[in-house]
């Protein structure tokens, strides 16, 4: 509130975490906060001092409530300076913090900033995989799901299952706990990289990240039935897949997918079709470009490019959903992992997570070595370096053991489908009982 004087520089960040990180953790805190900040604007003349008094009693009021017995005199503090600009909008998020669970972690940068600003509207920038981007109003208490179903909803996409938030920083994409607040997800992602990078190069790191809306889960995705997120979300997600060679695929079926990518990047301009060798690796499977020699790809891509004359570029990224959807691997997450397990796989194998299960695939062959129905997994964990799982039962289990640096990832993804499927039998049973009564 700049009452003390002192010489030590420290950015409102840092102090607001000094304030209030004890009284996140420890509840008996909190109302030690609501007097010291309530007695300190008290009788205070200077301007400055009280303004800022206001900006962390807002603060304060969306993260957690004062005890019963304080509430009625921080209820009367509010409502004797309705003058004050932030008095009715602090009485507000404390009647809605009394309704909900108090945050976990500290504010948030661009909490601070907002409030810094007296502004009492949050936005926050969502980017989506077709390269676009959008900004949606987050409040103090918005929590990760409240958010999923705003931006479902602002999209116009049929359902919002399915999709998830991530966050991108330097090394990781992380995927977001639905029942989380927004600010104290990004809080605690943003703290755990601040200190990785710490420990890795000494001194104090900036977080750059950026929150991404994407579907994580891949059920009940038929390519038409949903046009907004086919074009969004299910183009731009299943296209790197394809062209890193993930499938199994023929080479009638290659060229015609090639043809529907050349569409789309060239729309109806034929003048492009002498380009066709230069854009090979945009069109074709990595590990399938020297299928054919360049000529011959040129040739094949351009006599069906010709045959499908008037087709739009949004028909064509349609066209190219309908032609993977086909095949077992579409909407699966691939994985490239050391295992150590099992003396008749590779080293190398890829894994592919879907709502099937778990398969296990020869990653020169693409031949299936393994299929693992979420049910026949008796349990996984995973580590910075690692990922582990247990086929069969507890007792009489194998143990698969791999080396990555990606089993955070694996793990939460089986996770997250296994909690989907435990959702949906909840909600049979419940229809069933229903129908019983």
């Amino acid at each position: 509130m700049g009452d003390y004087p002192t010489k030590q520089m420290q950015s409102p960040l840092e102090l607001t975490d000094q304030i209030f990180r004890p009284a996140t953790e420890h509840e008996v805190f909190r109302d030690e906060i609501y007097c010291q900040i309530m007695k300190q604007m008290t009788n205070n003349n200077n301007r400055f001092s009280v303004e800022q008094g206001w900006q962390l009693l807002w603060l304060c009021c969306g993260l957690f409530p004062p005890s019963q017995a304080l509430l009625r005199h921080t209820k009367r503090f509010l409502e004797t300076r309705r003058r004050e600009t932030l008095a009715s909008d602090c009485l507000q998020r404390l009647q809605s913090s009394l309704r909900m669970e108090p945050r976990k972690l500290p504010p948030h940068q661009v909490e601070v900033d907002a409030i810094q600003q007296n502004s009492t509207q949050i936005y926050h920038k969502i980017h989506f995989p077709n390269d676009t981007e959008k900004v949606f109003e987050v409040a103090t208490s918005t929590r990760i799901k409240d958010l999923i179903q705003n931006i479902s909803k602002q999209l116009e996409l049929t359902s919002a299952d399915g999709f998830s938030l991530f966050i991108k920083t330097q090394d990781k994409v992380l995927s977001l706990n639905d029942t989380d607040y927004f600010f104290d997800s990004l809080r605690q992602i943003s703290d755990w990289s601040k200190k990785a990078t710490r420990m890795k190069d000494g001194g104090t790191v900036n977080v750059s990240y950026l929150v991404f809306f994407m579907r994580k889960l891949w059920f009940n995705v038929i390519p038409g039935r949903d046009t907004e997120a086919d074009l969004i979300f299910h183009f731009p997600q299943e296209l790197p897949k394809y062209l890193r060679g993930y499938h199994v695929c023929s080479k009638e079926e290659m060229i015609n997918i090639a043809a529907l990518l050349f569409r789309i990047k060239v729309s109806n301009d034929k003048s492009q079709l002498v380009m066709i060798p230069k854009m090979l690796k945009e069109l074709v499977p990595g590990d399938q470009l020297k299928a054919l020699s360049e000529n011959e790809w040129k040739k094949s891509i351009a006599a069906t490019y010709n045959k499908q004359v008037g087709t739009t570029v949004e028909e064509a990224k349609m066209g190219f959903l309908k032609a993977i959807y086909r095949w077992e691997t579409f909407g699966c997450a691939f994985f490239e992992v050391k295992q150590t397990s099992e003396p008749n796989f590779p080293d190398i194998v890829r894994i592919a997570i879907s709502k099937q299960g778990l398969t296990i695939i020869h990653p020169k062959t693409k031949e299936v070595l393994a299929t693992h129905p979420f049910n026949r997994i008796a349990n996984w964990c995973s580590g910075s370096t690692y990922f582990h799982m247990t086929i069969g039962s507890l007792v009489k289990g194998t143990k698969f053991l791999c080396e990555t640096s990606l089993g955070y990832k694996m793990d939460d993804l089986i996770t997250s489908y296994v909690n989907m499927y435990l959702r949906e039998r909840r909600a049979v049973q419940t229809r069933n009982q229903r129908v019983n009564i």
